[in-house]
């Protein structure tokens, strides 16, 4: 009687195999995301590749093949992929000589200025832009600033407008107590500066860009840096009809490079 316990016991669990990983090539992948988004990482494909491998694992995808063949059919999981491969870090007051300038224009235009910053990321610099209009002088409804992004969790993060003390690192007090409220280790920003910025997720490639208004002034920074040659002129192409005055300036950042 003990015995066919015993054997019963000794029985061993039959394991499925782990199903055989493969992550050597990129190129449709990296070819496809240049096309959808224009973002070339030709050049980055190691780091890119290790990225990949990581996003891939936590989605329990075994291939590159296997991705590629999701993301055309999941309109969600194509835009993980975006989200996770294209979010950037920046700050408050990052390149203020330009906004400077274009205040400076503004003032004498003598109507509601309508701004677009493409892209937004998380809402830093539109929201600079806000603040450094309205202690210009100039008051809420003499404004509104659009941003766009690829990415709709950095949209996500803009519209929340709640950062942390390294997003402020550049904005003093004065300003931080005039435009923010703390929230333990965080500062929200405060309607006055949030009710003059609106966001939308939007590629600049896409032909729903068409259907934005015009604008007085555009600021395009840092989105070129991911960008090879033809794909830079082919979006400043694209911003330039935008404006409401084609010979005005397009306020691209400095590591750009934009002929």
């Amino acid at each position: 009687m003990f015995s066919f316990f015993k054997k019963k016991s000794q029985t061993k669990v039959e394991k499925e195999p782990l199903q055989k990983e493969d992550f050597e090539d990129i190129e449709e992948l990296i070819t496809y995301f240049k096309k959808e988004t224009g973002i070339d990482f030709f050049n980055k494909k190691e780091i890119i590749k290790n990225k990949l491998i990581i996003f891939c694992r936590k989605k329990d995808i075994f291939s590159f093949n296997l991705l590629f063949e999701k993301i055309l059919k999941d309109r969600v999981l194509k835009q993980e992929l975006i989200d996770y491969l294209t979010v950037n870090e920046t700050y408050f007051f990052r390149e203020t000589p330009q906004i400077k300038q274009m205040i400076e224009k503004a003032k004498k235009l003598g109507y509601k200025v309508e701004i677009l910053c493409a892209p937004s990321s998380s809402g830093e610099e539109p929201y600079t832009i806000a603040m450094m209009l309205l202690e210009a002088g100039f008051k809420q409804s003499d404004f509104h600033i659009l941003g766009i992004d690829i990415s709709e969790k950095i949209i996500s993060r803009a519209l929340e407008a709640r950062y942390n003390e390294r997003s402020l690192h550049r904005v003093s007090l004065e300003l931080k107590e005039r435009y923010f409220m703390k929230d333990g280790e965080f500062f929200i920003l405060r309607d006055v500066v949030k009710d003059r910025v609106s966001f939308r997720c939007v590629n600049i490639f896409d032909e729903s860009l068409h259907n934005l208004r015009k604008f007085d002034f555009i600021f395009s920074r840092n989105m070129m840096i991911y960008f090879d040659q033809e794909t830079k002129i082919k979006a400043k192409n694209i911003l330039q009809r935008l404006l409401k005055r084609p010979e005005e300036t397009i306020y691209f950042g400095h590591a750009d490079m934009v002929s």
